[in-house]
């Protein structure tokens, strides 16, 4: 040939190659010899630099391939790119690029070059492991994105190799796929209308040529042949070399894979597109389920619905009691600001994804949890608790409102406009409803669950009733249901459950049809009206509000449950009455909206409650006195109907306590500053003074915090304090100041009060402080200072001194007349001796604001109890004095209740004995209250302490429980005095609980004596304080947590394990059998929260978790050696169902130490757990297996245990959205991800097993990659980067990978380096 001259110098390499490529071209030179000699003129050159995978001979190969029509030359010129590729002398990936922007143009016209280049595509176009190392690299991926403009199209730089590897790849891809939605006609579909890349060339006249008719002929098959390949090219790619994640391009596969005729009638595969549409599979095309197998292969999974999943064992249902726990908790009668409906949502996604659960089964299992909780009190102790309303709430509620929160979520994100979820969301959207219809079905398996309490039997057979009317096409549009009187239609909790989520368009009417809804026939319904319906139907016709009519309405809730429409209209007139009603009629819409309405109201319970609140809250946040003082009446009846104790803990629910708190301190702040002779006059005719509505507002926002609890608690739990008992008003002040300027919390304001159609509140949107409220602050302070220390002398003269005087003369008249002095009973010349007025008519009583008798009441009962203490006054007037303070001005019982606490921490006070003569003698009751305490207890195997010891028949008590135990003797049992006893009462407990062994027993001997009918809910107080007083009691009480739940315990309540030996069926004397032992969980919820130090309950809580996993290695695993457990290819060969029952074990026990840990600590203690406990147990040596009993097995499920563990802790902690609730999940992962790194680097020396070690690290990272994604993109890409190289160390390639891809777009470059040095 010609060109036989020596290759010129090193600049001019690239011209020589073109020109001899055009020579060997025409003279039809083999590829072989041509590859060798541009090899062997590159090296002399000295083209190093260049060679192998040359840029320039890239770009001359392709000028060559795309310059050709046709004939000899074209075909030798793609040969010599073969050769090319082959020899690494040129750049597969630019070669390529630049043939991509041009023969796929010109596929009509040229389909055998687009041929070649696609057989090009399948054989070079993805082998980047070598060609990443090239040193001209950079050069080449600059030369790319100039001509695929891959920066500006994905807006991602191409700096980094693995990303332009990502980018490149997805670009070609989508290349391919654009071409055969062109071949289709199925480009106009897509949102754009176009294509990303060009398609076809922009000159048309490319196209027009003159064929012969076989010419055309064949050149028509070839172009159909060509689509063929080209989806087999597409499917070859998605199934082998990765999965990109873009919306938009998947979207394109998703059109390709549903209307291409060509896919349809061909033998490619569609499982491939598929799961890269719903992103099901990952970079090595596996499945959702072979990860799960391949990072847990033994772990147990068997559908709640399933005949298997029902039993209460430690099975697949036991994975789900951290519901029951949760709620079970929020029944203690503690008030929470939390809102429970956004913790109780969080808590079931986070369980459905851990426990890789359908939503049906999430969903069966929360109405499960629910009835239970409603089944397990449903004839409940008497006694100042919640009570059965509260239960029926959390179950027609919060647990309704629960469910529509998940699915509003999934609305919200399938209704964004982005691509990149639009088929995954929508999917999940639509089925959600589906899934809860089903869920709700398979719960009329649930017969014993579903029967109902005996006091709402007459609602379940109304709504059973409605149902029935509606298939009978009787009209009960109007929402007054036509009644009961005919067939009796029999309803159960199911009924209700149906009712509350039709009322919140979660279900619709279709559901009156399901197979066995309705029982009978249903053509048997009468047209009668029932009364209390017609009262509704009355008031909202505008009959008058007589008293009749309001007695009525009171007993009855709104009737939004009879209707299809989801009205409100009920209640939106209730609140135009109670807002711009006559004074009287004010009063009476308040009452009935306190009523029923509020208390079972289940339907619309949400929207009730708020506009409670909205009615205690002024319109004016500026100057708002003047307007709450014309609302006096108003706000009393609604104070005095929110009082009952199952109320509180409704708004607790609702996330309200805030509001609810901000509302009453300006109410407090008013009314405390009137004089009493500020009055109103009620249409019964009876004066309401400022004082009552005083009194009922201050108790109220008393008992929203732990009042009464000395400021030592929280500087001794400080963040570890359970979630709910550090309520300030400073901190119910900051909870609502952030909800206000929270986007997301004005959102769900505004979208409530649209819904309700009523003016939204101008203070509801501007924050509050204290310094609002400058006499709360005031007395607030003197409040913490009387915890803090004693109290100091007052001045002569001062005008809180005279109140004291005028005070003590009026409580202790008696005393005076038989000749003790006011001077003398308080034992110090400060008080003066003044005569005080004969008789306690009230108007002798100061006629003063309440503040400023509340600043004098903590030196009046200082001094009356000083007295007491010297002799200088009885205790029963010592009682009856302090009883008369309250009567005057209830709200003083705060200021009696707070003293008191205060004082008995001291220890300065001499004891009283309680001999019957000077004080009560609880005597006659103690040996039972004794025995009931032993048969509660004993499920749990803890001892009893004798309540009398050494012969003794005496009891004592500190002297300031003594006096406060003989001042609420005093109180009545009735209406009026509930709402003091709901303070005073949970006081008194946790007065007595701070004592020493027995105070508790001894109050409640003491108080069954008073009231023989709470005598179960006194006893079940005392037997508490057994925890309260012996921390080996509380670790205990903890192991028969642990072993009843896995069903390893003889002592147990039930032996099957499970929710039911945990949390048992309920207890009290009412109950089949009499007073039984108490299950260990409901133990354990009632007393934690007096627990003072937490850490170390973490700390016993992980050193039981462990000790359970050693009981399940040993007891569980068969008796082979552990290494005759070998797998074949269908699975594990021994122990196979043994192991998997051990694993699901494991994952019951670890669930619930990590719910004991969330609940008792909050998210404090978690993150304690986390970045102390757990790295510290790592560091330290731990023998698990001394003897060898379980062959090594117990260090790999330890491992497994552990990470289940932390992965559980965190997520009840925290969430698993990708919003986290608080910045402190950030600092705990990346501090728990840097530990993991650093022991997997070498520079942490590790104490425990490395079996354990490596079980918990593969464990903890693969529920992490599994469950909680957004966990990764908050730790560095560095820490990332050095755990992925410590997996594929351990050969754990695939977690790896899967690690960096959670990362985010920030982490595809490392992954794809990463997937590049592996086997491709």
């Amino acid at each position: 040939m010609e060109m036989t001259a020596p290759p010129p110098p090193s600049s001019a390499w690239v011209e020589w190659a073109g020109e001899y490529t055009k020579a060997a071209q025409a003279e039809a030179l083999p590829p072989q010899e041509w590859a060798a000699r541009v090899a062997a003129a590159a090296a002399a050159a000295g083209e190093a630099a260049d060679v192998p995978w040359s840029a320039g001979l890239a770009e001359v190969l392709a000028r060559a391939l795309l310059s050709g029509d046709g004939g000899a030359p074209a075909a030798a010129a793609w040969k010599y790119a073969e050769a090319a590729l082959a020899a690494r002398l040129a750049s597969p990936a630019l070669l390529l690029a630049l043939l991509s922007t041009r023969v796929i143009t010109q596929r009509f016209s040229r389909p055998t070059a687009y041929r070649l280049y696609l057989e090009l595509l399948r054989r070079h176009g993805f082998n980047f492991r070598h060609q990443m190392k090239a040193s001209n690299f950079r050069k080449i991926m600059e030369l790319i994105d100039a001509n695929l403009s891959l920066c500006k199209i994905f807006g991602i730089s191409t700096c980094q190799p693995g990303v332009f590897v990502i980018e490149f790849v997805l670009c070609i891809i989508w290349q391919l796929v654009d071409a055969a939605l062109d071949d289709e006609g199925l480009l106009e579909l897509t949102p754009e209308k176009k294509a990303q890349w060009l398609t076809r060339p922009d000159d048309v006249s490319a196209f027009e040529g003159t064929f012969t008719d076989q010419r055309a002929e064949k050149i028509e098959k070839l172009q159909k042949m060509n689509t063929v390949v080209t989806m087999e090219l597409i499917e070859h790619l998605l199934r082998d070399k990765g999965q990109p994640h873009w919306g938009a391009f998947t979207h394109r596969l998703h059109l390709l894979a549903t209307n291409s005729s060509t896919l349809q009638n061909s033998a490619i595969s569609l499982e491939p597109f598929q799961q890269l549409i719903l992103g099901e599979c990952n970079l090595y095309g596996e499945t959702k389920n072979y990860m799960r197998k391949r990072f847990h292969p033994v772990v147990a999974s068997v559908p709640l619905s399933s005949s298997n999943g029902r039993c209460l064992g430690a099975s697949y249902s036991a994975l789900w009691i951290p519901i029951d726990m949760y709620l079970e908790d929020c029944l203690d009668g503690s008030i929470a600001a939390t809102n429970s409906i956004e913790i109780l949502s969080g808590l079931v996604k986070a369980l459905q994804a851990i426990n890789r659960s359908t939503w049906h089964d999430a969903f069966l299992a929360l109405w499960v949890a629910s009835l239970r909780l409603v089944q397990r009190e449903r004839e409940p102790i008497e006694g100042p608790v919640p009570h059965l309303d509260t239960r029926l709430c959390m179950l027609l509620s919060i647990t309704t409102l629960a469910v529509a929160d998940i699915i509003e979520e999934a609305d919200s994100l399938s209704n964004e406009t982005e691509l990149s979820s639009h088929l995954k969301e929508k999917s999940v959207s639509s089925n959600l409803r589906k899934e809860l219809m089903l869920s709700l079905q398979t719960l009329g398996d649930y017969e014993s669950l579903l029967v109902p309490p005996p006091c709402i039997i007459s609602v379940a057979n109304q709504a059973a009733t409605k149902a029935a009317a509606f298939i009978s096409g009787i009209n009960i549009s109007n929402g007054y249901m036509e009644s009961v009187n005919g067939r009796n239609y029999s309803g159960n909790m199911r009924h209700l459950i149906v009712e509350s989520c039709i009322s919140r368009s979660l279900l619709d009417t279709s559901a009156y049809y399901w197979p066995g809804y309705i029982s009978g026939h249903a053509n048997s319904i009468s047209h009668t009206l029932p009364s209390h319906l017609a009262g509704w139907s009355s008031f909202m016709k505008g009959a008058p509000l007589t008293q009749s009519l309001v007695n009525v309405l009171v007993s009855t809730p709104a009737s939004r449950s009879h209707k299809l429409d989801g009205s409100l209209a009920e209640l939106e007139k209730l609140f135009e009455v109670a807002v711009n009603g006559s004074d009287d009629d004010k009063v009476s819409a308040a009452t009935i909206l306190c009523g029923a309405t509020l208390l079972r109201g289940w339907n619309f319970q949400e929207h009730t409650v708020r506009l409670v609140v909205k009615l205690l809250s002024p319109s004016d946040p500026v100057d708002y006195s003047s307007q709450l003082i014309k609302l006096g009446p108003m706000l009393d009846v609604i104070l005095s109907g929110i009082s009952p104790v199952d109320y509180a803990p409704i708004f607790s629910f609702h996330g309200l306590i805030p509001e609810l708190a901000a509302a009453l301190m300006a109410i407090c702040e008013v009314f405390g500053c009137l004089s009493p002779s500020v009055s109103w006059t009620l249409r019964t005719g009876e004066a309401l003074s400022a004082h009552t509505v005083f009194s009922n507002a201050f108790i109220l926002l008393l008992r929203l915090w732990k009042f009464n609890h000395p400021p030592l608690e929280y500087c001794v739990m400080g963040d570890g304090a359970p979630v709910g008992s550090q309520l300030t008003p400073e901190y119910l002040l900051l909870l609502r100041n952030s909800q206000v300027v929270s986007p997301s919390g004005l959102a769900k304001q505004r979208n409530k009060q649209k819904e309700l159609q009523v003016s939204p509140n101008p203070s509801s949107e501007h924050p509050i402080f204290m310094d609002s409220f400058p006499k709360l602050k005031l007395w607030y302070r003197q409040h913490q200072a009387c915890l803090a220390s004693t109290l100091s002398g007052l001045a002569h003269g001062t005008p809180v001194r005279n109140i004291v005087d005028s005070l003590l003369n009026l409580m202790f008249i008696k005393a005076n007349k038989g000749g003790t002095s006011i001077g003398s009973l308080s034992g110090s010349s400060s008080i003066s001796n003044s005569s005080g007025p004969g008789g306690d008519d009230l108007h002798l009583w100061p006629q003063l604001p309440a503040w400023e008798i509340m600043e004098a009441v903590p030196f009046v009962v200082d001094a009356a109890l000083t007295a007491c203490a010297h002799g200088r006054l009885f205790p029963r007037e010592l009682a009856t004095g302090l009883k008369d303070l309250a009567d005057f001005l209830p709200a003083s019982l705060a200021t009696i209740v707070s003293y008191f606490s205060a004082e008995v921490t001291r220890g300065v006070w001499k004891p009283a004995f309680m001999n019957g003569t000077d004080w009560p003698s609880p005597i006659d009751n103690l040996d039972m209250v004794e025995k009931h305490i032993k048969k509660i207890v004993a499920a749990t195997g803890v001892d009893v302490p004798r309540l009398l010891t050494g012969g003794s028949s005496l009891s004592t008590l500190p002297l300031p429980l003594a006096a406060f135990v003989s001042l609420t003797i005093l109180y009545k049992l009735d209406k009026a005095s509930e709402r003091f006893l709901n303070l005073a009462g949970p006081a008194l407990e946790s007065l007595a609980a701070s004592c020493p062994w027995p105070s508790m027993a001894i109050v409640a001997a003491l108080w069954t004596k008073k009231v023989k009918r709470w005598t179960d809910f006194l006893v079940f107080s005392a037997s508490r304080t057994v925890f309260h007083h012996n921390n080996d009691a509380v670790v205990q009480l903890l192991r028969s947590c642990f072993t009843a739940t896995l069903g390893m315990s003889s002592t147990s309540v039930c032996t099957c394990g499970g929710v039911a030996s945990l949390l048992g069926h309920g207890f009290g004397s009412h109950c089949t059998g009499g007073l039984s032992p108490v299950a260990p969980g409901i133990l354990y919820l009632r007393i934690f929260r007096c627990i003072k130090d937490c850490s170390i309950l973490a700390e016993d809580i992980l050193s039981l978790l462990m000790l359970s996993v050693k009981d399940i290695a040993e007891t569980t695993m068969p008796r082979q050696r552990s290494d005759k457990l070998k797998k074949t290819k269908y699975g594990m060969r021994h122990g196979q169902v043994s192991l998997a029952a051990a694993m699901t074990q494991v994952k019951v026990a670890a669930s619930l130490g990590a719910t004991l840990v969330w609940l008792s600590g909050g998210t404090a203690l978690v993150q304690s757990l986390i970045q102390e406990m757990l790295p510290s147990w790592f560091l330290s040596v731990q023998n698990l297996d001394q003897d060898g009993a379980s062959g090594g097995m117990v260090y790999r499920l330890g491992g497994h245990a552990l990470a289940y563990f932390a992965v559980y802790s965190g997520m009840f902690a925290w969430g698993i959205d990708p919003t986290p609730v608080s910045r402190r999940r950030e600092r705990v992962m990346r501090s728990q991800f840097e530990f993991l790194a650093s022991a997997l680097d070498g520079k942490i020396s590790l104490g425990c097993d490395l079996s354990l070690w490596r079980a918990y690290v593969s464990g903890f990272l693969g529920l992490v990659v599994e469950c909680t994604p957004c966990w990764v993109r908050e730790v560095d890409l560095k820490v990332l980067k050095r755990l992925s190289s410590g997996l594929r160390q351990w050969k754990e390639d695939e977690l790896a990978i899967a690690l960096l891809r959670r990362a985010g777009p920030e982490a595809m470059g490392t992954a794809a380096e990463l997937i590049l040095g592996s086997e491709w």
